[in-house]
């Protein structure tokens, strides 16, 4: 038959017992020290109250007086028993020097030897020792009896150690009593502390709570979105290492405000609100994440939980999706065009009006060309020159007319590998995308009305890149020159603003510099450069 295995003690049971074990061994370890101190000093007492006596004794006049008597005894027996009786000790023997009693408590031992020892009293000096005489064990001090320069006596007093033990019995009641006191509170001291430490373990027994720790650190290290947890001062409490990865901090920064970590602006905010923040997007210098916070509730203090999720790759993703569904509009714009100008070529034909239908043929042909040819003759780079072509096609169905400049250039193999081709569709795709919508804007607004105009320099030179992206629209307010870049900026309504912020992350991991400028049409000017020799990262950014 098997029994069922019981739980082991909880982790604040196994520390309650062993802290009532510990009070009690130090309350009673306490209690001896005082039993056997007290006693000491209780024999010390007695052995000055008894050494004071002799001294009194054996220096009184009427003492040596009597020892010159022809019957010492008469004279010195009711002498010593009244001094007996009124300092309360056991004894005071009086005897001649060679040991003969004079005086005794009980008076049939007069005459008798006295027990103990003498020679050093005979020697002149005064000393104790604990002897065992007529009336058993006792603390007793011998002192010479002096006349003139010569010992005629010798004074013994002394008090029985059964006295000096009922002494420290009377107070042993009292020490009982101050050690179950303090044992009592102690006891009580411990299981309060111990109620309070249940309630923080729940419960839970020391192999419990190291599994839960295993698993806690486990858990961290394991999942791959960043958890942040604040206490109430708003401190690092703890971070997991994809957490510190994706906010670009450092190991050791448990403990530091999140105001000291220098994080983005918004971010920082976004972390140290009071209020649940949901699927939030915000950017640090070279990501994309997604904020959740939570605030807790409860304990002793209220902190704040948060999440984070890396958005980077899918917010590239997003803009290249973007990106195809605006190519595809195009495309399919063009096809329906394409449709229209094959039927008025065929119906010219039909007509008899063959020159005229060359010649509106080879004009469209030459039109669609041109762009074409200018973009592969002076854009090597095939992601740069497809991004151009596309973003040429839609900036026309808005009525916007996108222009390479006459210096642009970039040779076959001037772009290194380790400028991802990613970077840089975002970078020149949000410039683009970002000049047609102010010019567009613009022409809404302007009367009477003007084309829109983007024009795109694209120049490797030597070791940098050259990316800039001008247009006629409204440009910049002054004002807000230096706000462009930051994530949630826009003039285009809610749900954007994140362009130009992707543009200046994308440069700072490359390493490269954004600055905005006024155009030359009077709008804006937005120039990129980007190192092309590897250099370390130094992110700059300008206004100008």
């Amino acid at each position: 038959m098997r029994f069922p295995r019981t739980r082991p003690r909880s982790l604040a049971g196994q520390l309650f017992a062993w802290q009532v074990v510990l009070v009690a061994a130090v309350v009673a370890g306490c209690a001896f020290f005082a039993y056997v101190s007290g006693r000491g000093q209780a024999e010390e007492t007695a052995e000055r109250q008894v050494r004071a006596v002799a001294l009194s004794v054996a220096g009184s006049p009427s003492v040596r007086e009597a020892i010159r008597s022809d019957d010492p005894s008469a004279a010195l027996q009711p002498y010593a028993e009244r001094v007996r009786e009124d300092t309360g000790i056991a004894f005071i023997t009086i005897m001649s020097p060679d040991r003969v009693r004079w005086t005794h408590p009980d008076a049939d031992r007069i005459g008798e030897t006295f027990l103990g020892h003498t020679a050093r009293a005979l020697r002149g000096e005064t000393f104790s020792e604990t002897y065992t005489g007529t009336l058993g064990p006792s603390i007793r001090v011998v002192t010479p009896v002096r006349d003139g320069g010569r010992i005629t006596g010798l004074v013994s007093a002394g008090i029985t150690v059964d006295r000096v033990s009922s002494q420290v019995r009377a107070q042993l009641g009292a020490l009982a009593l101050a050690a179950g006191a303090a044992l009592v509170l102690g006891g009580l001291g411990t299981y309060v502390i111990n109620a309070r430490l249940r309630r923080h373990t729940h419960g839970m027994n020391a192999a419990e709570l190291s599994r839960l720790h295993d698993y806690h650190e486990a858990t961290l290290h394991a999942v791959r979105e960043g958890l942040l947890m604040l206490d109430g001062q708003r401190r690092i409490a703890l971070i997991n290492d994809a957490g510190r990865e994706l906010l670009g901090l450092a190991s050791g920064t448990v403990g530091r405000r999140v105001a000291d970590l220098d994080l983005p602006a918004p971010l920082t905010g976004a972390l140290l609100a009071s209020e649940e923040r949901v699927d939030e997007v915000h950017l640090t210098a070279d990501r994309v994440i997604v904020v959740n916070t939570r605030p807790v509730v409860g304990g002793e203090r209220r902190g704040t939980v948060v999440t984070l999720r890396d958005h980077t790759e899918l917010q590239a993703l997003s803009g290249e999706l973007d990106s195809e569904r605006g190519f595809t509009r195009a495309l399919r714009s063009q096809a329906h065009e394409a449709a229209n100008r094959l039927h008025t070529v065929v119906s010219l034909i039909e007509l008899g009006r063959t020159r005229e239908a060359v010649g509106f043929a080879t004009e469209e042909l030459e039109l669609a060309q041109a762009l074409t040819d200018r973009v592969v003759g002076a854009v090597a780079e095939p992601v740069l020159a497809a991004l151009l072509l596309g973003k040429a096609a839609q900036a026309n169905e808005r009525g916007v007319e996108l222009v390479l400049a006459e210096d642009s250039l970039i040779d076959d193999g001037a772009l290194p590998a380790t400028l991802p081709a990613r970077d840089l569709v975002t970078i020149l795709g949000n410039l683009i995308d970002n000049a047609v919508d102010a010019v567009t804007g613009a022409q809404e607004a302007a009367v009477p009305a003007q084309r829109g105009r983007v024009t795109v320099t694209a120049l490797a030179d030597g070791d940098e890149l050259l990316l800039r992206v001008a247009d006629n629209g409204a440009g910049v307010d002054p004002a807000e020159a230096a706000e462009v870049f930051r994530s949630g900026w826009t003039t285009n309504g809610a749900g954007r603003g994140l362009g130009l912020a992707l543009v200046r992350q994308a440069t700072h991991r490359s390493g490269g510099t954004v600055a905005l400028e006024r155009g030359p049409g009077g709008g804006a000017a937005f120039t990129v450069r980007l190192p092309l020799g590897g250099a370390g990262r130094a992110p700059k950014e300008g206004v100008s």
